[in-house]
């Protein structure tokens, strides 16, 4: 009966006891249905008491001693109890120390990399990841800091920005992991690109401490690879080649001669003083040219416009002006038949009353009062009502009736006429003869009608003999250079064409693009800022905007151009019937054309027809074949 009564007791300490270290081991996160909280077979794990609860372990004394026999019983059985007691809390401390230091391992599942596989903007490879502690994972003392690594080449690894998280029990800044329920969180990081990086993987490595003691957790690999196509710029920007300064050709040119007469007050007669001034001497010379030199010289039509000031009533300036416009159109048709000219159309009217000349000459002027007469003029319309406020302004109207009112007394006579330049062929007929008898411009569009590189190269370095203070053909040279990869020539001659002009746009504009090429968009930028008014501009700005990430921008940049370039922006900005549209519209086509087509047809899911196209791309260009073994953007094609 006692033995009976021992061993109930016993295992109703065991009971009690387990519940207790169970609790207890919790607090040091042992998680509650280890074995070790559970029994031992022959053991009293009621002596664990000690561990836990003194007050426990008086109790369980107390009835360690109640109904036992005989004393010298109860210590044998003490003694046995104390042994097994000392085993078991043994075992227990290895078990839960081991329990304690231990985070376990994360798995890919826990993480989201976007995007995957991983893609250049702007220089970088950024990369933003969406993690997740599981529940019962982040202990109440652990902190555990993430690193993402770009591991690539021979061993070569990159380490993006870090993120520090902690238990409950930890007194930090960093966020707060639940021990019951777990956390997500997302973090972002970047890598500065190398070409390398094409064939790496990204892993998350970690930095786990449980208190002061670290813990190992594995680190896990989370993406693979780099999509570069946005690099592609580098290459792309030589399609479209550099910035061309340009000639101000044209074989026809609108331009005009412009003669003025002045009348007397309340006079329309032509005086000859007036008839002798320079602006009508000119007049007459250029009707005789136009007549003289009928081939280069088109007159269109000549204008006589007739005024009279404002001053005075509506009725007689009127008819005043309308005498000026019959007086100097009788002039006209007089010049016309001396210069053999009588056929030509003339375009006569009269204006009665110059209330916008006024206005104008009154702007430009000092005159007292000027302030208060522009006030008047924008108060009043009606004629008659703005001359009488006016008139009040006694020293202003005097100012106005001696150096405004007399410029307004006029006629206007105004040849239309067009140059018609040497053609096409004529050009180089004169090339060929006596290059020097060309004017700097018609040189340059010489230039610009040959379809060869070398040809354009002679006449470049023709119109700098001759023409040695003009930038442009230093410029142009320049960018012949540099669509050859000559970048060393090229520079040399870009500093030739700024010893002519010091801020000469285009040369601006093509350093810009030679940074660019080797991917220095600071100075790039710093060069293009300064060519603001250079030819070819938008282009070059375009290739700077893909390089930095801005592909809606680069897009506006290039507009209506169609080179590889845009199409790259195209692609990158995800318009790829743009990009389809544009490609197919290149003139000057080369490998790096059939490569972006292939690009966008894949991307599209026509695969067997860019499979055509990127056979056609790498075989005109190893370089492009090499590139495309490690392109991403291809990886269903092997």
């Amino acid at each position: 009966m006692a033995l009976q009564r021992f061993n109930n007791i016993f295992a109703e300490q065991n009971a009690a006891i387990a519940q207790l270290v169970e609790h207890d081991l919790a607090k040091v996160g042992v998680a509650s249905s280890s074995l070790v909280c559970r029994s031992f077979d022959g053991i009293n794990h009621a002596a664990m008491v000690e561990l836990v609860d003194t007050r426990d372990l008086k109790s369980l004394g107390q009835k360690w001693l109640y109904g036992f026999e005989s004393r010298s019983r109860h210590f044998h059985n003490v003694f046995i109890m104390r042994n097994h007691l000392f085993l078991f809390l043994s075992i227990c401390s290895v078990l839960v120390l081991n329990s304690c230091s231990k985070l376990g391992p994360l798995s890919a599942d826990n993480f989201t990399v976007t995007p995957n596989p991983l893609e250049t903007q702007g220089g970088q490879v950024p990369a933003t990841i969406n993690g997740m502690f599981p529940a019962k994972y982040m202990k109440a003392k652990a902190v555990v800091t993430v690193t993402p690594e770009l591991r690539y080449g021979n061993g070569q690894v990159a380490q993006g920005q870090s993120a520090t998280f902690q238990g409950e029990n930890v007194l930090g800044n960093d966020q707060t992991v639940s021990y019951k329920i777990g956390g997500r969180y997302t973090m972002k990081t970047a890598f500065d690109y190398v070409p390398e990086m094409q064939q790496s993987e990204m892993y998350l490595t970690f930095d786990a401490r449980l208190g002061k003691k670290k813990v190992e957790v594995p680190a896990v690999k989370v993406a693979t690879g780099v999509l570069s196509t946005s690099e592609l710029y580098k290459q792309t920007l030589m399609n479209a080649g550099g910035c061309i300064a340009p000639d101000s050709f044209q074989r026809v040119k609108t331009q005009k001669t412009e003669a003025n007469i002045k009348f007397l007050v309340n006079q329309a007669n032509l005086r000859q003083s007036e008839l002798k001034n320079n602006s009508v001497q000119e007049f007459v010379q250029m009707l005789r040219k136009i007549n003289a030199d009928r081939e280069k010289l088109n007159l269109k039509n000549i204008e006589v416009k007739a005024y009279a000031s404002p001053e005075g009533g509506f009725s007689f300036n009127n008819k005043l002006a309308g005498k000026r416009q019959d007086n100097s159109e009788e002039y006209v048709k007089q010049q016309l038949k001396t210069a053999k000219l009588g056929n030509a159309n003339i375009d006569a009217h009269y204006t009665a009353q110059d209330w916008d000349g006024f206005k104008r000459l009154v702007q430009a002027s000092n005159i007292q009062d000027k302030d208060v007469i522009l006030r008047v003029l924008e108060m009043y319309k009606d004629p008659e009502e703005r001359e009488r406020q006016i008139r009040n302004m006694s020293e202003g109207f005097r100012e106005l009736a001696d150096g405004i009112l007399p410029e307004l007394r006029r006629s206007r006579l105004i040849i239309n006429y067009e140059t018609v330049g040497r053609s096409d062929e004529q050009i180089k007929e004169q090339y060929a003869a006596d290059p020097a008898r060309l004017s700097p411009d018609e040189l340059l569009y010489a230039a610009a009608i040959e379809t060869t590189p070398a040809k354009k190269e002679a006449i470049y370095k023709k119109t700098a003999a001759i023409y040695d203070k003009d930038y442009r053909a230093f410029n142009n040279l320049a960018v012949l250079a540099f669509n050859e990869g000559n970048e060393t020539l090229a520079k040399a001659y870009i500093q030739q064409a700024f010893s002519k002009n010091a801020k000469a746009p285009e040369a601006n504009a093509n350093l810009g693009l030679l940074a660019l090429k080797h991917g220095n968009l600071q100075e790039a930028e710093t060069h293009l800022s300064n060519a603001i008014d250079a030819n070819g501009l938008g282009e070059a700005l375009g290739n700077l905007n893909i390089a930095k990430g801005n592909y809606a921008t680069a897009v506006q940049n290039f507009g209506d151009s169609n080179s590889n370039s845009a199409a790259l922006a195209q692609i990158l900005n995800k318009d790829y019937a743009a990009a389809v549209a544009t490609l197919k519209s290149i003139k000057n086509r080369d490998a790096m054309t059939d490569y972006l087509m292939a690009v966008v047809l894949n991307r599209q899911g026509n695969t067997a027809t860019a499979k055509d196209y990127l056979q056609k791309a790498t075989a005109a260009d190893p370089a492009l074949a090499a590139y495309a073994a490690k392109d991403l953007e291809f990886s269903n094609q092997r």
